[in-house]
């Protein structure tokens, strides 16, 4: 899963020292509202996304070189063929921290492909398999529903809009593999799909004006905080999304709190490709880890914590941002 930088430096060193202090939320930032071009996309179905959901977690934890990784891949790039124009599936092998060979599959669906104006949407798509943060069974996985799955159902359901409403911009849904077996401090044990693919794009010097990364957006009463990483590399991608939010009544979601960086799959796109790229990711400081909900990376982590209303406010507000910028490349 993603690890926690709690930065306690200036902002021009913040990416290279951490403190357990920093990770608390800061003081609310005022945010200017910005006048945005209104919209009127397709309609996001919360029930759809919850059923994509759930037709993941039904396979079992998607870890690689396992039945259910193998089997859940299959079913994903059928899926999404329903609703992309073009679908590249990258087969690669990687050594994982603890020496296993892993068997991993990114999938990235496109929609317009030959748009040159392209915007990115990511979501991981393994299991962790190990439930090292609970207190009990610990060596066993877990259901994934929150951190994996959720995402990717989100993703899924935003191209099947798309798919209804044609839009002029490209839209590319990465779904990455392999984030999740990483060891504690070992930052670049984590997003290793995302790595692999920030060095092997599936289109050669490939380029999107932004990109959204979803990570734990789904579960009940779920905040998104303005983290830091995201804030650097991509502050104008940050206050388009959490302006739209707010426009479209979920300030209760996107929180104008600061939360320290986050080092998740963003940060790969972000170094490797140029591409500014935020991360909604569900932060709680009041939580066990002082980081992530409770449910991370424990048992807990199923379908009882996955919320429509949630999963709603997030490809809203997602569907909306995509329609906009589509709106805004053509001439006023």
């Amino acid at each position: 899963m993603k690890y926690a930088f709690l930065s306690c430096l200036l902002l021009s060193v913040i990416f290279f020292s951490s403190c357990n202090s920093c990770n608390k939320p800061k003081t609310d930032i005022p945010v200017e509202p910005v006048k945005q071009v209104v919209v009127n996309p397709p309609t996001f179905s919360a029930d759809s996304a919850y059923a994509y959901t759930q037709a993941q977690v039904d396979f079992g934890p998607r870890i690689m070189n396992s039945k259910s990784h193998e089997e859940c891949a299959v079913w994903l790039i059928r899926e999404i063929k329903k609703f992309a124009d073009t679908v590249y599936v990258q087969k690669f092998e990687v050594t994982g921290w603890d020496g296993t060979k892993l068997q991993c599959t990114n999938i990235i669906a496109s929609i317009n492909p030959k748009a040159s104006t392209r915007v990115l949407l990511t979501s991981h798509w393994d299991s962790r398999p190990w439930a090292d943060e609970d207190t009990k069974d610990k060596d066993k996985p877990f259901a994934s529903a929150a951190d994996g799955a959720s995402g990717v159902g989100t993703l899924i359901e935003i191209a099947r809009a798309i798919r209804s409403k044609p839009i002029s911009v490209g839209v590319d849904l990465f779904f990455n593999d392999a984030e999740d077996y990483g060891k504690g401090g070992n930052e670049d044990s984590y997003c290793i799909g995302t790595q692999y693919w920030g060095k092997n794009p599936h289109v050669p010097g490939y380029k999107a004006d932004f990109g959204v990364l979803l990570d734990m957006a789904a579960t009940r009463n779920a905040v998104f905080a303005r983290e830091e990483t995201s804030s650097f590399n991509a502050g104008w991608v940050l206050d388009k999304v959490w302006t739209n939010a707010s426009t479209l009544g979920y300030s209760n979601y996107f929180s104008n709190q600061i939360f320290g960086p986050i080092t998740d799959d963003h940060v790969y796109i972000n170094q490797l490709t140029k591409i500014p790229t935020i991360d909604i990711i569900h932060l709680d400081h009041n939580s066990r880890s002082h980081t992530f909900g409770d449910y991370w990376h424990t048992h807990a982590d199923n379908m009882d914590i996955i919320d429509k209303n949630t999963l709603e406010a997030v490809g809203h507000t997602l569907l909306y941002t995509i329609y906009q910028y589509d709106a805004e490349q053509k001439p006023q």
